[in-house]
C-alpha cells in the first residue's frame, strides 16, 4: 500500500513541491501543507556557476595568504601532538619535508603576508587596500626588486602605495610607527617601487584627512564643512601646493574649531595630525593672511596663542619638577 499526501485542508492530492523555499503547497486552496529544511547552496540539482559569487568551492581565494589559500597543509603542531606516538611522529615528519619543499619565494611570502596583516590590522586599513597591497609585494617579490632591502621597509611600502591608490589618508608618519621602520627609508623603498613598476597614483590632498582628523578630534559637522570650505578656498590662491597634505588639512581645521567656538589647542590637532606645533602655527598664519581671516579670528587666535603658551609654562614647570 502506498502513503499518498494529501492536503488538510481540502483533501486534495493536487500538491507542487517549491525546491528552493522547501515548501509543499497544495495548488487547489494555496496551503503550505509542510515545510522542509533545504540546502540552496550551488550544489542543488548538480549546477554551478562561476558567476555567482555565492557558490560553494572551498575556502575564498585571498591575496593576503602566501599561496592565496590554495595549499593544503599537513596540519598545526598541537592538532599532530593529540595523535597516537606513532602517527604523531609520521606527521611531525610530513610537515617537516612540506616545509623543506617550498620554494624560497613562498618561505619568503609566508613571512611578508604575516608582516602585512600585523601592519594592517594596527592601521585599521580595509580588506580591499590589504589586497592591493599584496598583490603590489607580489610583483615586487616576482621581479626580483626586494634584493638588497628589508622585507618590512617592502611591506610598509607597498601598504602605503596602496593607501595612496585608494586615497586613503594614511602619512608616512603612521605607517613608521605601525611596521617600526623609519620614515625615510619607506619614502625611499616606495618611490623605488612606483618607478619599476609605473604604478600611477594621484598626490594626496588635504581634503582627505578633513574627516578622520575631525572624528579623532570630535569635531562638529559644522566645523568640518567650514574646515572644507577652507581648503577649497587655499586651493584656488595656491596655498596647497609644495605643503604637506595633512599639515594644511590640520591647520584648516584649527581654524575653523576657532571660528566655531570650538576649544581646540595647537598641541592637540598636532598629535592628530603627526607634525609640530610650529607647523600648525605657520600653516593657520598663512591661511589667515592669505584668506583675509584676520578680523574674525584676531581675539580668538589672541586667545587660543595665550592659552598655549599657559600649557607650555606648566609643562616647563612640571618637568624642573
Amino acid at each position: 500500500m502506498t502513503y499518498v499526501k494529501r492536503c488538510p485542508e481540502c483533501k486534495s492530492v493536487n500538491l507542487t513541491y517549491d525546491d528552493q523555499k522547501g515548501e509543499i503547497i497544495c495548488n487547489d486552496c494555496g496551503l503550505i501543507v509542510e515545510e522542509k529544511m533545504v540546502d540552496t547552496g550551488q550544489d542543488v540539482g548538480g549546477q554551478f556557476d562561476k558567476s555567482d559569487k555565492k557558490g560553494r568551492g572551498g575556502a575564498p581565494i585571498s591575496m593576503q595568504k602566501f599561496d592565496k589559500g590554495l595549499t593544503t597543509n599537513v596540519g598545526e603542531i598541537s592538532d599532530i601532538y593529540k595523535l597516537e606516538s606513532g602517527q604523531t611522529r609520521k606527521f611531525l615528519r610530513l610537515k617537516k619535508w612540506q616545509e623543506r619543499v617550498s620554494t624560497s619565494i613562498e618561505r619568503n611570502l609566508r613571512l611578508a603576508m604575516a608582516e602585512l596583516r600585523r601592519v594592517a590590522s594596527f592601521l585599521n586599513l580595509p580588506s580591499v587596500v590589504r589586497d592591493e597591497a599584496s598583490r603590489v609585494y607580489n610583483f615586487v617579490l616576482q621581479r626580483g626588486l626586494v634584493r638588497g632591502r628589508s622585507m618590512e621597509s617592502v611591506i610598509a611600502a607597498c601598504i602605503y602605495a596602496a593607501c595612496r591608490s585608494y586615497n586613503i589618508p594614511r602619512t608616512l608618519d603612521e605607517i613608521a610607527a605601525a611596521s617600526d621602520v623609519e620614515r625615510k627609508e619607506i619614502g625611499r623603498t616606495y618611490r623605488f617601487i612606483v618607478r619599476k613598476l609605473k604604478i600611477k597614483v594621484t598626490p594626496s590632498s588635504p581634503k582627505d584627512y578633513i574627516s578622520r582628523f575631525s572624528s579623532i578630534l570630535h569635531l562638529s559637522p559644522k566645523a568640518q564643512n567650514e574646515a572644507l570650505k577652507i581648503l577649497k578656498r587655499a586651493d584656488i590662491s595656491e596655498l596647497t601646493s609644495g605643503r604637506g597634505p595633512a599639515g594644511i588639512a590640520a591647520a584648516a581645521l584649527y581654524v575653523a574649531a576657532l571660528m566655531n567656538d570650538e576649544k581646540k589647542t595647537q598641541r592637540e590637532v598636532a598629535d592628530v595630525a603627526g607634525i609640530t606645533e610650529v607647523t600648525i602655527r605657520n600653516r593657520y598664519k598663512e591661511l589667515i593672511d592669505r584668506l583675509g581671516l584676520e578680523d574674525k579670528l584676531k581675539a580668538k587666535v589672541a586667545s587660543a596663542e595665550k592659552e598655549a603658551e599657559r600649557e607650555k609654562a606648566k609643562a616647563q614647570k612640571a618637568k624642573k619638577k
